[in-house]
């Protein structure tokens, strides 16, 4: 929903030497279409179809890389299978600030189709914030520092968390 989930994974994949795909991008590859396109033309309901179809996808195809996905992207039934979740959170007007001060700051906003009204996006960042706060394995506040204090903070929260599950062997 504009929070930087694209621009950081690709500055995780830098730091880290792990490669990284986007959803969104797999999914207008894969349809030739852009995200926008398919709302329009097909609705929701078959955008949320094809996210699931490419979590399947990834799954049974791809390991050990970070994958950056579309705000919705919790819905899919498999996504704690597909690795460690990792939510990037920040204030809602921190993410409206970004994207209406951002350089290309029309054809941000415009690519989004369920950010065209902020009252609406406004209601879908609560709902959604909710979701991610289940399905979260970690939290990263964006808010707070720039992209290489947040890149420090994962790989903390990254350590902590693998050093607190015990091998399987022991279980």
């Amino acid at each position: 929903m504009g929070v930087g989930k694209g621009t950081f994974a690709r500055e995780y994949a830098v730091h880290s030497g792990i490669f990284n795909i986007d959803t969104d991008d797999l999914i207008e590859s894969a349809h030739n279409m852009h995200i926008k396109t398919i709302f329009k033309k097909k609705g929701e309901p078959y955008f949320r179809k094809l996210e699931q179809e490419c979590a399947n996808w990834i799954e049974n195809s791809i390991d050990h890389t970070i994958i950056s996905c579309g705000g919705g992207f919790y819905k899919v039934q498999n996504i704690k299978q597909l690795g460690t979740v990792v939510w990037l959170d920040a204030s809602f007007e921190w993410i409206y600030d970004r994207l209406k001060n951002a350089p290309n700051a029309k054809k941000k906003i415009a690519k989004r189709p369920l950010f065209k009204r902020e009252y609406e996006a406004k209601k879908l960042y609560k709902v959604r914030k909710k979701e991610y706060s289940k399905v979260a394995d970690i939290v990263l506040d964006m808010e707070k520092g720039d992209s290489k204090d947040i890149v420090k903070q994962l790989n903390k929260k990254l350590r902590m968390l693998k050093s607190s599950q015990k091998p399987l062997e022991t279980l």
